[in-house]
């Protein structure tokens, strides 16, 4: 029987540009960052947690050329396949971080049935939504 689900994958062109997306925009913190040779896994999580993200740079050894290419080109229209979803104690106050930080957003902050939310993009295409969930 399944217990948890302790990682995710999205996909980015530039692991350095999305490091810094994710660690200093969003605040996550790197989880893993290793050199494989062929790959560098890096990972990513929010502090306290033990669900992390690795953000993946499509090609070898998981992918051909051609292939990378045509997932580069699928990220890149924002349809990569990936999304995240976070939460947070004070959705106006991450709003207005996405904003002040030039984040591009997808979806203003608004009211919905389970609380408050908003959807932004990462420097790559890949869709987050970052809400307060109602009590």
């Amino acid at each position: 029987m399944l217990t948890s689900n302790n990682m995710s994958s999205i996909f980015v062109l530039d692991q350095d540009q999305a490091l810094r997306f994710y660690t200093e925009v969003l605040g996550l913190e790197v989880a893993d960052d290793i050199d494989f040779g062929t790959m560098r896994w890096l990972t990513v999580r929010v502090p306290g947690t033990d669900h992390s993200v690795l953000l993946e740079r499509p090609g070898p050894p998981a992918h051909d050329e051609a292939t990378a290419e045509q997932i580069r080109d699928l990220v890149t229209k924002g349809a990569g396949g990936g999304w995240l979803a976070f939460t947070t104690d004070d959705a106006q106050a991450a709003y207005e971080r996405m904003v002040a930080a030039g984040v591009e957003i997808t979806q203003e902050l608004m009211q919905q049935p389970y609380g408050t939310d908003f959807a932004i993009r990462d420097p790559f295409g890949n869709a987050i939504r970052i809400g307060q969930l109602s009590s």
